[in-house]
């Protein structure tokens, strides 16, 4: 049994499932003191765990901010913390990208030159952008386990859960006073319950231009040595009572329970490092099979299909600088997804976590078969888990390619589903007999008219129609070439044979005769709806043949969900099962985490280091005026050359960017504060490393890195190069005062003499 441990105990830490080393686990805060405080006290943590995370006190959980576009959030897409006593937030400037982008134009263009508000008057709204921050998180495990019976089918098993979280969150709600989000944990062993305050007043304040925020651009993304400067500014605002409200003149700043302060000590290889926020997914719990699906179904379409619409993008927004500002955040985006995706797949593969998968996958077997009581609960887990991959290659293809090249295709595809609801009561008008009823079916029309004319600005804003003509011709060749016959809609493939196979006239034709092409001709459609103006629309009646088949495809694709939900949590109560010793942390689910880690360098292959740290030296040496990822402004330069740091240099006179920490993150905790041992903030985190790309899926030892932006140079640049030293007035700084070299001692004799004179 001693020679099976130690065999479990290595394929189990090579598995990323359990937790194996201090920078591994993305943890829960309410159980910091039981499991995790110790080991950070032992890398150098010197805060109380009260002092971290509390429910009755101000702690520093109450400063971490979680940032969405939605009123109630049950996710978010970046993390952010308070900085200031006046609601001052910083997060990564990839983060409010979008929002930067949206204030932006050709006159404005606050993505080429930066945005510096220099009083509260001139910072900027962001209608939609909501700051959460977590109140109080509670275990209902209890409140839910017991009361589901285990003979339930899957859905059966959903929508009794669907009922009793219902009512937990309606009591813990205090009438809509808070957000409350309540989520499963190790595959629906556990649930946890998290109650916020939702903040809708969130003003941007501050933030570097491209040059800086996105120095290095997609070439740099997720690689290291960095040298981005990647933060902004934002500052989150309160009714005057301080309660949570819309935007208004009136509202007042954030009265913060706790804010971050900020050192300026730096850093050295080896310091504690704690990182916090809201990591979005991980599945280090997922099995071989899980994995090779993957590998063999989703990444490949990915990757090719966004490949081609980021090659498309870029030509257009190459060729024209309002194109450019238009889609620099869509571009961004997938940009980034499509390099994680690449990223991934290479480091699944190279790193063979299918193999080691496996090699786990048979221990638990063995280990199942030793107990009768086991091989009754679990001996099918894995070989169901098998079934439902094996079902769903079938149809998946088809799924992704519908989803990705057919109603996410081309802009004017999706934009035609937000007139579903618009055709589905013209044509109920059409069919009432009845004349009052008829009245307000009318009266709905004119509300759903006037719905999509609050959109339209916001649509039109950043669109290109000549961009979107090729995407379409594009998307939808790649649609007709890998799609099935029975899944191509009846008018595709109508207009596939009048246009010859040509889909760039194809594209032509959809926008010559579309009413959703051009602004103008959809505020006419909406200024008078006609039911059979948009059935006969090409761009909405391609979309309906597309929405019927991806209904089909994904029909077939949810058969099985219930068989593997239920396996999946078999089967990770089995794992926890097999070694109750291990200190386990769930997957991330985009609920309030925290790692922690250590300042590190690394060694990425054969005779190879990198540092732990970059310089602003290093921003001028990557220098290339003909790439706009590498254009560094004069100004930066000027500083540079007369090294113009101010408070904010290194002690041996260098401007430090950007540093690595082996801390456990993943999407979703960019802009999460790093900070050290003393609670301080030393940076924003903002990426991980190409080596590590694996990590979602399974944890890299040894390898795995955070890159962050040293707050240092956060500072540096909002105060010595923008001159927006109020807002570094605002913050709490920190610098420990240097240890004498020394101590001298006066003689006795001296000191008498002193005396009597």
């Amino acid at each position: 049994m001693k020679r099976f441990y130690y065999l479990f105990l290595a394929v189990f830490i090579l598995s990323g499932i359990g937790k194996a080393r201090a920078d591994e686990g993305m943890w829960l805060p309410m159980f910091i003191e039981r499991l995790n405080y110790t080991d950070m006290q032992k890398l150098g943590l010197q805060l109380t765990a009260e002092e971290i995370y509390s429910v009755n006190h101000s702690s520093m959980k109450d400063a971490i901010v979680g940032l969405s576009n939605e009123p109630l959030p049950t996710g978010y897409f970046c993390t952010g913390e308070i900085v200031s006593p006046e609601g001052l937030m910083f997060t990564n400037y990839h983060c409010g990208f979008g929002n930067i982008q949206k204030h932006s134009s050709v006159e404005h263009d606050y993505l080429a030159d930066g945005f510096w508000a220099m009083n509260r008057e001139e910072e900027l709204p962001n209608e939609g952008l909501t700051a959460s921050i977590l109140f109080r998180m509670a275990d209902v495990t209890d409140s839910i386990i017991p009361m589901i019976s285990d003979t339930l089918t899957g859905n059966e098993r959903k929508s009794a859960i669907r009922k009793i979280t219902g009512r937990l969150k309606k009591a813990a709600s205090e009438d809509g006073k808070y957000n409350v989000v309540l989520k499963s944990f190790f595959e629906g062993n556990e649930y946890y319950m998290f109650v916020y305050e939702v903040f809708k007043d969130v003003r941007l304040v501050g933030a570097p231009p491209s040059s800086i925020g996105k120095y290095g651009g997609d070439t740099d993304n997720w690689m290291w040595p960095r040298h981005t400067g990647d933060f902004s500014i934002f500052r989150i605002y309160t009714a005057p009572d301080g309660s949570p409200a819309e935007y208004a003149e009136e509202n007042i700043p954030l009265k913060p329970k706790y804010y971050l302060p900020v050192s300026l000590d730096g850093i050295q290889e080896g310091d504690f490092a704690m990182i916090w926020g809201f990591p979005g997914g991980t599945e280090r719990f997922n099995t071989s099979a899980g994995i090779q699906f993957k590998l063999d179904h989703l990444y490949p379409p990915l990757i090719k299909v966004w490949g081609e619409k980021l090659g498309i993008w870029k030509e257009h927004m190459d060729a024209s600088r309002d194109v450019k500002i238009k889609y620099a955040s869509k571009y961004a985006g997938v940009a980034n997804t499509w390099k994680y995706m690449i990223g991934q797949d290479k480091g699944v593969r190279n790193l063979d976590v299918v193999g080691n998968k496996q090699k786990f996958e048979k221990e638990f077997i063995e280990w199942i078969d030793e107990d009768q009581d086991r091989k009754e609960k679990y001996r099918n887990v894995l070989s169901d888990m098998k079934e439902v991959y094996a079902e769903r290659s079938v149809s998946f293809n088809p799924l992704v390619y519908a989803s990705l090249t057919g109603v996410g295709g081309s802009e004017i595809i999706g934009y035609a589903q937000d007139f579903m609801g618009m055709q589905g009561l013209l044509q109920q008008q059409k069919e009432e007999k009845d004349k009052e009823k008829k009245v307000k079916k009318e009266e709905q029309i004119q509300k759903a008219a006037d719905g999509l004319k609050a959109s339209l600005e916001e649509h039109f804003k950043d669109y290109d129609m000549a961009t979107d003509i090729d995407v379409f011709a594009s998307m939808t060749e790649m649609y007709y070439n890998n799609m099935p016959d029975s899944l191509k809609p009846d008018v595709l493939k109508k207009m596939a044979g009048k246009f010859k196979g040509d889909f760039s006239e194809y594209a032509n034709y959809i926008f010559d005769n579309s009413f959703m092409s051009d602004k103008q001709s959809t505020m006419t459609f909406l200024d008078d709806p006609n039911l059979k103006v948009i059935d006969k629309d090409p761009a909405f009646q391609l979309m309906q043949g597309y929405m019927e088949n991806i209904m089909s495809a994904s029909a077939n694709y949810r058969k099985s969900s219930g068989k593997l939900s239920t396996a999946e949590r078999l089967y990770v109560k089995a794992v926890r099962e097999m070694n109750p010793d291990y200190k386990y942390y769930p997957d991330a689910n985009s609920t309030l985490r925290f790692s922690y880690g250590k300042v590190l360098d690394y060694y990425p292959a054969d005779a190879i280091q990198y540092d732990y740290k970059t310089h602003l030296s290093g921003v001028m040496e990557k220098e290339d005026p003909n790439n706009d990822e590498f254009i560094v402004s004069d100004r930066l330069k000027e500083l540079f050359e007369t090294k113009d740091y101010g408070p904010y240099a290194n002690e041996d006179g260098s401007m430090v960017v950007c540093f690595l920490t082996d801390n456990d993150i993943t999407g979703g905790n960019s802009g999460s504060p790093v900070v050290n041992g003393k609670g301080e903030l030393i940076g924003l985190a903002f990426d991980g490393n190409w080596e590590a790309m694996s990590s979602d899926i399974a944890f890299a030892p040894g390898l795995q890195r955070t890159i962050v932006v040293d707050s240092r140079y956060i500072l540096f640049i909002i105060d010595k190069y923008a001159g927006a030293g109020h807002l570094v007035d605002e913050l709490t700084i920190r610098k420990s005062m240097p240890e004498p070299s020394r101590i001298e001692k006066m003689a006795e004799p001296v000191l008498e003499e002193a005396a009597v004179n």
